[in-house]
Parts: structure tokens; sequence; C-alpha cells
């Protein structure tokens, strides 16, 4: 076969399966149309059919909806009809009770009409009746009141006199109930007697002898003594003592102690002398170390410093009125410490300030002012609270109360110095206090006679019955006290009595 028959051949057979296939094509494509088309029709009957489906249970819930809805509207339809009622009701109620207010105080404004009526003519009675009244007794009304408020109150005095009394007697005897058990509480343990003290101080010898030794040629050791101590050596002829004077109670236990130890040495000469004398300096010291902080420890006041406790602790050879200082201070820290718990203060305040009240009478016979300000000036140069400082400079009195412990510190000072056998005063100023209770009693008008009694303690006071009544002696008693307080000072307190007695003497021939 030709090549040109056989490219021919092969273009025929290429046409024809090319015609073949699209002719497959379009059969399958056609069947597959009519397939969809089908789906399609299917699809479109059950969307019909839900949406018929919806659109009923969508009715029905509508219907349940607008039935619900209709119920509520119905109910709230009741309730709005209901309160309306209730509103209309109240409403006439109101009326009504305005209508009753407006009654009675019509009612009222006639009643108030009626009384103004009445107390014109109550007025015009009672001035009519006091005027007939002072006419008739021929006295004014002011006259009348003045009359018979005299009348009362003289036949009332009696009775305000007795009540008075009653009153006084149950306020002090409360008070003193308080006060004692306070105090008793204070002082139920600070009974004991107070060792006394002068300015000299007497040595006893072992023989006669040693007089010769202490006096050394031609007074030679005695003056070489009282130079190196600054004491008085009085040598008389009481037989086996030695008498030791100095003021200043410090440079007297040197001297003491010194003579002593030369005594029991048996070596006196100057070179001893001065030997000795420095040796009791430091035991001195030493003790007054000693005391000072045993003096702390005793009060329970801590946190002192050192040197000023060095300066308590010479309290010790110091007296006051036969009193040891010292003694009376740690005293004054107990009863200040229980006071101050009694009273709700600060404690340990109440006791350093008791501690340390006279400590400037350690100084006071070298250097100048009054031992409270010697004393004010000594804390504060050691740095001392300024509340210890101010709860001891007022207990003469010289500066101001400031705080509560201030004042307890002073009633401290007064019940240790004021109690029993506590003190000593000298007789004359004894006597001296004695007359000037009496004179100031004497003072007064209306007085008879005037005895102080119990040591001082009391003043009875007899008056003129005549010239002093009931009431008046009481204040007469009172302005006495007053007068007493203002110008003597003394520890403790003193009882001012007033006697008014009437008598009726008549005989019988």
């Amino acid at each position: 076969m030709s090549p040109i028959l056989t490219i021919l051949l092969a273009l025929g057979l290429g046409a024809a399966g090319v015609a073949g296939g699209y002719y497959l094509r379009y059969i399958v494509s056609a069947g597959k149309k009519g397939s969809m088309e089908l789906e399609i029709k299917q699809m479109m009957l059950e969307a019909k059919e839900q949406a018929k489906k919806i659109e009923g249970e969508g009715e029905e819930k509508i219907e349940i909806r607008k039935k619900e809805s209709e119920k509520d509207i119905k109910e709230k339809e009741d309730f709005l009809k209901k309160a309306e009622l209730r509103i209309l009701d109240r409403e006439a109620f109101l009326d009504k009770r305005q209508q009753d207010l407006d009654k009675e105080i019509e009612h009222v404004k006639k009643k108030i009409e009626e009384v103004h009526v009445v107390k014109g003519r109550v007025e015009e009675l009672k001035t009519t009746q006091e005027k007939e009244l002072e006419r008739v007794a021929g006295l004014s009304k002011e006259e009348a009141k003045q009359e018979l408020m005299a009348v009362l109150e003289k036949q009332s005095q009696e009775d305000m006199m007795v009540r008075l009394q009653k009153l006084e007697i149950y306020g002090r005897e409360k008070l003193e109930r308080k006060a004692q058990d306070i105090l008793t509480t204070a002082i139920h343990r600070l009974g004991n007697a107070v060792t006394t003290d002068v300015v000299t101080t007497s040595i006893a010898l072992p023989n006669e002898e040693i007089k010769g030794k202490i006096i050394g040629k031609e007074g030679r050791n005695i003056r070489a003594f009282e130079r190196a101590t600054g004491v008085d050596v009085l040598i008389d002829d009481t037989p086996g003592l030695i008498t030791l004077s100095c003021f200043d109670p410090i440079r007297r236990q040197v001297a003491r102690v010194a003579l002593e130890n030369l005594i029991a040495d048996g070596r006196i000469q100057p070179a001893k002398i001065e030997e000795s004398v420095l040796k009791a300096t430091d035991e001195i010291n030493r003790i007054i170390k000693e005391k000072g902080e045993q003096a702390a420890y005793e009060a329970g006041v801590i946190s002192l410093d050192p040197r000023a406790l060095m300066i308590v602790g010479r309290l010790h050879f110091r007296t006051s009125y036969g009193q040891n200082v010292l003694q009376h201070s740690i005293e004054m820290a107990h009863i200040a410490g229980l006071l101050a718990e009694e009273l709700g203060a600060d404690v340990q305040i109440a006791r350093a300030g008791a501690l340390v009240h006279d400590i400037g009478k350690a100084l006071d016979h070298e250097v100048q002012g009054t031992h409270v300000e010697i004393g004010r000036r000594i804390l504060q140069k050691f740095g001392v609270d300024e509340r210890i400082i101010k709860a001891m400079q007022s207990h003469h009195e010289e500066y101001p109360y400031e705080t509560p412990e201030s004042i307890i510190v002073q009633v401290a000072d007064a019940i240790s110095g004021g109690r029993p056998g506590a003190r000593r005063d000298s007789v004359e100023n004894y006597l001296k206090r004695l007359q000037d209770l009496e004179d100031i009693a004497n003072s007064f008008p209306g007085i008879e006679k005037t005895y102080a009694i119990s040591a001082g303690r009391e003043v009875r006071i007899f008056v003129r019955p005549g010239e002093v009544s009931d009431l008046e002696a009481l204040e007469l008693a009172r302005n006495v006290a007053l007068r007493v307080e203002q110008e003597l000072k003394y520890p403790g307190e003193i009882k001012i009595a007033v006697l008014r007695e009437s008598r009726a003497v008549v005989f019988a021939r």
C-alpha cells in the first residue's frame, strides 16, 4: 500500500475515533442531567413539606403565646381595678378623717378661748383678793412675803442645821473610810521607830590614858586631827567618852571611823592621823555607795544614775528633826508606791520622786539654795527623767503640782513625817506652835476661851452662845481651819472643834 493511502486511512480512523468519543460523552452527560433533575425535584418536594410542617408549628406557638398574653393582660387589668378600688376607699377614709380633724380643731379653738376667758377672770379675782388681803392685813405683797420667809427661816433653822450636820458627818465618814483604807494599806508596816541622830557623836574610850595620846604633846595630835577632819574634838571630864562635833554628818562620820581606827591601832601621831583619815574617807565613800544602791533596791527604783545614787547614799548620815533622811526617803518611796497603785498613777515615777525628794539635803551644807532647788539641779545634771523632777520638786509647795505623782510625793512626805514617833521637835517649837494655834482661834469674834490639846493635833474652841449661833459655829470652825492651813506649817492634820453651850441658871430661895 502506498504511503498516501496509509496516511489517509489513519486520518480517517482518527476522525472516526474523535467523533465516537464526543458522541459517547454526550450520551453520558445526558444521563447524568436526567438524574440530577430528579434529585432537585425530590429536594424541592422535601423542602415544601418541611416548610409546611414548620409553618404549622409556628402557628401553634403563636396561638399559645397569644392565649398566654391575653391571660396576663386580664390578670393585670383585674389587679389595677382592685388597686383603683383600694385607692378610692382610702381617699374616702382620708376625706372623712380630715373632716373629723377640722371639727376637733374647731372644738379646741373654742376651748382655748374659754380658757383665756376663765384665766382672765381668775387673774381679776386673784388681784382683787390680794388687794383685799393687803387692805385687811395692812401689809404689801413684798412685806408679807419677807415676813413669811423670816418665819419659815426661823422655824426651819434647826432642821437645816441638823440636815447639814448629817450631810457633813455622812460625807466625812465616807471619805474617812476611804482614806483609812488607803492609808492603812500604805503605812501598816511602817510603824517602826526611827533612829535619831544629832550634831555630835560620842566615842567610848577603852581607858583614860588614851585621852593623853589623842591630845598629844602640847595638843599637837588633836590639832592635826581637827585640821584633817574639820570637826571639833571635845574632851571633857566625862570618864570613858570623847565627843566629836560638826554640822556636816559626813565629816563627823569620817572623823569617828578615823578616831576609832587610831584608838584600835594605838599609834597616834600627825602622819598616822592623816593616813587614818584617808582610809576612813574611802570607807565612808564605800558605805555611801552601798547605802545608795541598797536604798534604790529597797525602794524598787531602777535606772537612776550611779552618781545620783552616791548622793542619795550620803543621806544615810543626815538627819532632819531627829529622823534619818535616807530611812525617811525609803519609807516615803514605799508609801508613794502604794498610794500610786491605789490611785492609778505611775508607780515607778512616784517611788523615784519620793526616794530623791530630799537629795538636796546631802549637799545643802556645801551649796547655796534650798534643798529642793539643790535637788533639782542635781537631778537635771545627771539627766534624770523630767517626770521624776516634777514629782519631787513640789513636796514643800515651792513649785506647783504639775502631775498626780507630785501630789502623791507630798502626801507621802506628810505621812512619813507626821506619824507618831517619826520626828521630834524642840520644846520651843512645840510651845510656839501651840501658842500660834490658840492665837489664831482667839482672833475671831465671839470666842470665850481656846485650848490647844493632844500635842497640837486638836484645837478646842468655846464660844459665847449669845453671840454665835449653831450655824455660825460651823462657819467659825471652817474659817479657823482655813486660817491654820494658810498661816501654819505642820505635818498631818489638826482637828478644829467649836463648842457652843447654853446654860439657864435659876436660884430657888
